[in-house]
């Protein structure tokens, strides 16, 4: 690559975790104006190099090459303040602050040295949000924003910054396609101003929509760079994965039996605009829930495994009323959740991965106060074995593995539960796609066992590929159910545009 296109050089970066060697001469280079695509699947080392960039980690070796000075950071306010910024995939938000309080966090303006001049940070944050197109409350606090609100708030963080190096790490994965729209106008808008953007997605029509080039890694090694118009899909999948996948949806061969689950007229205390939801799930059904973003598509299951308050209704399964009022009834009476948000409400990120894959089953493993270890080791690796979890050990802390092994040993948590209905919210949400094609197979595998899936889905083709049937929702309402054989995108958005 010429020097004077050159904003950022990684040469030769190797890492290495205990068990687990996660770069390997891993050499990168982003140019000035441009959108550089990374891609592989989860544990290939993409984000673990950014980390590296980012001083998150020290690179064991190898060098960094920023506007052609060679640089070593060792914490991220280094690289803040040396025009790198990195949009995480998992939101590292305090969110019982208000939104600019978050943007500007360690770096307030202050009147003197003690006071924060609000008046400043109110002012700068609304100027930063209309150059974005962003009409959110800089007053708020987080916690009362949706996900794809608080993706938006870390993408005009990095913004704030004045970065000339920009890592967007899976900021799609909870935005709408509306949204997703306006991220690409910031995003063309950073390029014009020069800057560079490293673009990590699983999701890899984005990648012909927005990036100029593209990088391969697998197994913590560069496969290929090339500019995005000389590659396909297909092929980024081959090279990805290191195999042919000659269909992105197993083969859906479950039967759908007899009714197992109804809803009738659920509405929620908290939540006011869910109201009259009525629907069945039969046994060996995966019944996928579509809608826009703000539909109350969450709220819906969380109410039914008992995380949300019930105003009204009743959740009946196997032809007996089960009004599940807290999560342990849920539990006990054969539900199971798995969460959108895997940092916050998934796993427990300082824990090992047998903790994390037993911790939800623990009274079968004690008698009398004392835990079994013989039987919890059985079932843990029977887990992780059979949903191919990849780690070092079961001792392993859970937040060192990639977001699909993580969300593999979360499956595997419920599943030692032994659940007749199983409620998934976006499970394979930031996962590559060759792990994508294990957890359908997996979802599959479970209703042909007459297991009844609930799954939550904004990617389209993914509830059209192994879904029965598709709930949409608008507004907390039902707008419409559709059989999957006779639905498509067009349909199912004109549904989620309802206004109910």
């Amino acid at each position: 690559m010429d020097s004077d296109t050159a904003l950022l050089q990684l040469e030769n970066i190797s890492k290495t975790f205990p068990g687990v060697r996660a770069l390997d001469s891993v050499c990168l280079s982003v140019k000035k104006g441009s959108v550089h695509a990374l891609v592989g699947e989860n544990g290939a080392g993409k984000s673990t190099l950014m980390k590296c960039l980012f001083g998150i980690y020290c690179p064991d070796s190898g060098n960094i090459v920023l506007n052609g000075r060679s640089v070593n950071f060792k914490t991220p306010s280094e690289a803040i303040s040396n025009g790198i910024s990195m949009v995480h995939q998992e939101l590292n938000q305090v969110t019982s602050l208000r939104v600019m309080d978050n943007i500007w966090l360690g770096r307030f303006p202050m009147k003197g040295k003690f006071i924060i001049d609000e008046k400043k940070m109110e002012a700068d944050t609304r100027r930063i949000f209309n150059n974005l197109g962003i009409q959110i409350d800089p007053f708020i606090k987080v916690g009362f924003l949706s996900v794809s609100e608080r993706q938006m708030i870390e993408i005009a963080k990095a913004a704030s910054q004045n970065a000339r190096i920009i890592v967007m790490d899976e900021p799609t994965s909870s935005l709408s396609e509306k949204e997703v729209a306006h991220l690409f106008a910031v995003i063309r808008k950073l390029k014009e101003k020069g800057c560079g953007v490293i673009y990590i997605s699983h999701k890899l029509e984005e990648i012909f929509s927005i990036a100029d080039e593209v990088t391969v890694m697998r197994d913590g090694k560069v496969v290929t760079t090339n500019d995005v118009t000389d590659v396909s899909i297909d092929e980024l999948i081959t090279l990805m994965v290191g195999r042919k996948l000659t269909n992105r949806f197993p083969v859906r061969s479950n039967e759908v039996g007899d009714i197992l689950l109804e809803v009738k007229h659920l509405s929620l205390r908290y939540s006011p605009l869910v109201r009259d939801i009525s629907f069945s799930l039969h046994k060996g059904e995966i019944l996928g829930i579509a809608g826009l973003e703000g539909a109350m598509r969450t709220e819906v299951i969380e109410g039914i495994f008992g995380y949300r308050t019930k105003s009204g209704g009743d959740i009946i399964l196997n032809n007996a009323v089960c009004n599940n009022s807290c999560c342990r009834m849920a539990k006990k009476n054969k539900f199971a959740l798995l969460t959108e948000e895997r940092k916050y409400n998934g796993i427990l990120p300082g824990m090992s991965i047998k903790d994390n894959i037993s911790i939800a089953n623990m009274e079968k493993y004690c008698s009398a106060g004392v835990i079994n270890d013989k039987k919890v080791n059985k079932e843990v690796d029977w887990v992780i074995n059979t949903l191919k979890v990849k780690a070092p050990s079961a001792k392993t802390k859970i937040r060192y593995l990639s977001g699909g092994n993580q969300q593999k040993a979360i499956f595997g948590r419920w599943l030692l539960t032994t659940p007749d209905v199983l409620l998934l919210d976006e499970p394979t949400r930031g996962i590559d796609v060759g792990a994508k094609y294990e957890i359908y197979q997996l979802i599959i595998n479970l209703a042909k066992q007459g297991k009844g899936i609930v799954m939550i889905s904004s990617e389209m083709p993914e509830l059209l590929g192994i879904a029965n049937r598709i709930l949409v929702m608008s507004n907390g309402r039902i707008a419409g159910i559709l059989d999957s054989k006779d639905a498509d995108q067009e349909k199912i958005l004109r549904l989620a545009a309802r206004h109910l």
